[in-house]
């Protein structure tokens, strides 16, 4: 019997050393491949930022969609028991870059549209308006090419326009062509100052909107952190004729991905144009008093924010 139960013990202890020693060397094997993948990860990480650094076109865009809609039937405790809703937003922020060594292409671009509807059932009209109108209409294009004096300085060119483009296109259209220096002191960052600059402004109405000769400035910032992407475009026009026919426009747009391309954005856009205040005073004007002109106009800043869904391609 206690031959037997030696036995059994010797093959219990013998077995149990087996499992043991085969543990050890799985965990073994497992650290080895673990240093392998990441090697293999290094390697991987390496040819990417090859890809990423490779002077040629570069292609790239991201953007906001944004949409809400309501109907209401008999909902007393609001002010219109009945109406319908609606809003419609859509910001797009398409790039095509090229980078060689003695020279560089950049073409970048914003759109902004937005519809909006509101129809006041209670009121039974039936000339009430129930359609979509527009209440954002943003179209901005710009065209960047360089030869490299030195690393971070350029001799350089620029074409911008910008317009509306679902109600009155091209009145007032804006096209910026001028001559200066591009300079970039930090990746990602392009600083443009064109001292000749010709603005030629396209509308209907020549008493307000004109054309002049100006410098044109341009600052252009962008970076990705993970998920998250900033554009941020600042660009303006000083005349040297009159500086009621300077401009300039400010747009950052943010967007962070939460889930395969789609996540959240926002845009918000300035804008100062003193002849595009005076034009819609004008138009708003009754008659009465004394009419609105560069002197007596209420420039405001003009504001636009967009906040949807967003969705990087």
């Amino acid at each position: 019997m206690t031959k037997k139960l030696l036995s059994i013990l010797v093959v219990v202890f013998t077995i149990s050393a087996g499992f043991s020693q085969t543990k050890e060397e799985l965990k073994s094997e497992q650290k080895a491949k673990k240093d392998s993948i990441s090697a293999i990860q290094a390697r991987v990480d390496d040819l990417q930022k090859q890809i990423d650094t490779y002077p040629g076109w570069k292609f790239g865009a991201f953007g906001t969609i944004g949409a809400s809609f309501s109907n209401f039937n008999n909902w007393y405790a609001q002010g219109s028991p009945n109406n319908s809703a609606g809003n419609i937003s859509i910001t797009v922020n398409p790039h095509a870059k090229l980078d060689r060594d003695n020279y560089f292409w950049y073409n970048t671009a914003n759109i902004n549209l937005s519809w909006v509807k509101f129809d006041d059932k209670d009121k039974d009209d039936p000339n009430d308006d129930d359609s979509f109108r527009e209440s954002s209409d943003v179209f901005n294009v710009t065209s960047l090419f360089g030869y490299k004096i030195t690393k971070s300085l350029a001799a350089s060119t620029l074409a911008e326009y910008r317009t509306t483009i679902i109600k009155n296109f091209n009145d007032p259209g804006y096209l910026d062509l001028g001559v200066g220096i591009t300079w970039t002191p930090i990746e990602n960052l392009v600083v443009v100052v064109h001292p000749l600059n010709y603005n030629f402004v396209f509308a209907d109405n020549d008493a307000i909107f004109e054309s002049s000769l100006g410098a044109k400035v341009v600052a252009n910032y962008n970076r990705s952190f993970g998920g998250l992407k900033f554009n941020s475009n600042l660009s303006a026009f000083m005349s040297y004729e009159d500086s009621d026919l300077s401009n300039w426009t400010w747009i950052n747009s943010l967007s962070y991905t939460v889930w395969k391309g789609i996540g959240l954005g926002f845009e918000l856009g300035l804008r100062d144009s003193k002849q595009e205040a005076l034009n819609y005073a004008l138009g708003q004007w009754d008659g009465t008093g004394t009419a609105p002109d560069f002197d007596n106009v209420d420039n405001a800043v003009q504001v636009y924010t967009t906040f949807g869904l967003s969705y990087n391609f």
